[in-house]
């Protein structure tokens, strides 16, 4: 058998470091937040700001991905696109802000994807069944012919009863204040959204929904750890739940996750066979902050409904003279 001199060795194995890349040193990941029952600790305020919309863009629509050019782009126009459509009147259920102080917009999540919608893979939520059409001409009408009719018919914001898409489920960016406090123990979870001072309490522990005869505006919890993921299971929803044209068949489940200490991931899939013709979801990711959550006084120094109903009834008895 031939042996190699130890020479010809030193020199192979110098020949063979040089030719390799010296590759960059690995940080190690900083450990997970945990509680003393040894579940990842998700208790703090996040801020659910970001700007990848819900659905792809048109102007994305074979692009699963923003480019760094792209995002920034886009990040820059989004106030502007939001307000436009707000003045339209059309839906842009996706709205952002970063603090409570100011209404400029977050950024693009890192994963630079052109929507939150995961799946469908084009990105866009589904279409709605003919009930849900029904639903969505139904609340329109009531809002933009029979507003100022009674109080029931304001939308629920202007009542200050909540708003949907901010307290969820499923949680979303709006307008502003988009923190989000979380509260944990060993039996419950709460969920608290500073837009507008709504609180789910999700139950760790019960393993079986609420009988169906009983509804709740953001509809019955049930939450459960899978290995390190918080799945959390909803149902038995109001018919007054309106996103996007749901009702009381309304059912999400969400996925809490800690990437990292600092970003809280979330998912969740709707499905709605009543609303939505296949079910869909969505991937998006809170960060972070030292930001306390204030006090959203909705009812106070709000003149609006009143002045509203004061103005219908004198419209009523005043009606414009016919030429």
């Amino acid at each position: 058998m031939l042996r190699a001199s130890p020479a010809v060795s030193l020199i192979a194995l110098v020949t063979i470091a040089a030719a390799t890349p010296p590759q960059p040193r690995q940080r190690a990941a900083a450990p997970l937040p945990r509680t003393a029952d040894g579940h990842p600790d998700l208790q703090g305020v996040w801020l659910n700001d970001t700007a990848t919309p819900l659905e792809r863009p048109k102007a994305f629509a074979e692009k699963a991905y923003f480019t760094p050019a792209e995002a920034r782009e886009y990040e820059a126009r989004y106030l502007l696109d939001r307000a436009a459509a707000t003045v339209a009147g059309d839906s842009f259920e996706l709205e952002v802000a970063s603090d409570n102080d100011a209404f400029e917009p977050g950024k693009v999540l890192p994963s630079m994807r052109t929507s939150l919608v995961t799946d469908p893979p084009d990105g866009i939520v589904p279409s709605l069944t003919s009930d849900g059409q029904r639903r969505v001409r139904e609340r329109t009408d009531r809002i933009r012919t029979h507003y100022a009719d009674n109080p029931e018919n304001f939308p629920n914001s202007d009542r200050c009863l909540n708003v949907g898409t901010a307290t969820g489920p499923p949680m979303l960016p709006v307008f502003y204040n988009n923190n989000v406090q979380i509260v944990q123990t060993r039996d419950y979870m709460l969920v608290h959204t500073e837009m507008i001072h709504d609180a789910r309490v999700i139950p760790l522990t019960r393993t079986t929904h609420l009988p169906r005869q009983v509804r709740l505006w953001t509809g019955d919890a049930v939450g459960r750890w899978d290995g390190d993921t918080l799945v959390v299971d909803t149902t038995n929803f109001t018919d007054k739940t309106a996103f996007r044209g749901t009702g009381s068949g309304l059912h999400v489940v969400e996925r809490f996750s800690l990437s990292d200490p600092d970003t809280l991931g979330y998912s969740f899939t709707v499905d709605d066979s009543e609303t939505f013709v296949r079910a869909w979801s969505a991937t998006s990711a809170m960060t972070r902050t030292s930001a306390r959550v204030f006090e959203y006084a909705c009812h106070e120094a709000n003149y609006s409904m009143l002045n509203a109903l004061r103005g219908a009834r004198f419209a009523e008895q005043h009606p414009p003279k016919q030429d």
